[in-house]
């Protein structure tokens, strides 16, 4: 099974198994991170409902990307700027791709804890 994910503004094509390398997300290497905006999902030629899936994810490393020096000259002015830029990067190592874990549970839970609340 395959998902089509969007983060930091860009869509990647995932399969379970499979690591990407995307903007940075905040976590530290070994958390699993959710990522709940998918686009498409499919199973071979297959296109299949994207509705309430979720792509679960753990974080690799936090990386660097390559540096990318930034040069600009005016000719005859004596203008001259050099500056470099090295994007932070997250690597994913996608776990699983499935549906979204129910909230029943937890409503139950908050259900439970406010007459608990009003007693007190």
């Amino acid at each position: 099974m395959f998902a089509v994910v969007r983060t930091g503004g860009k869509q990647y094509r995932v399969a379970a198994g499979d690591k990407i390398v995307v903007e940075k997300i905040a976590g530290e290497a070994g958390e699993t991170v959710t990522l709940d905006d998918v686009l498409l999902a499919g199973d071979g030629s297959e296109i299949k409902d994207s509705k309430g899936l979720t792509v679960s994810a753990e974080i690799i490393a936090q990386a660097k990307g390559e540096k990318v020096i930034v040069f600009k000259k005016r000719r005859r002015h004596n203008y001259r700027r050099r500056n470099g830029h090295r994007q932070q990067h997250t690597i994913l190592k996608i776990v699983a791709i499935g549906a979204e874990a129910p909230k029943k549970k937890a409503a139950a839970k908050k259900a439970d804890a406010a007459p608990a609340a009003a007693e007190a």
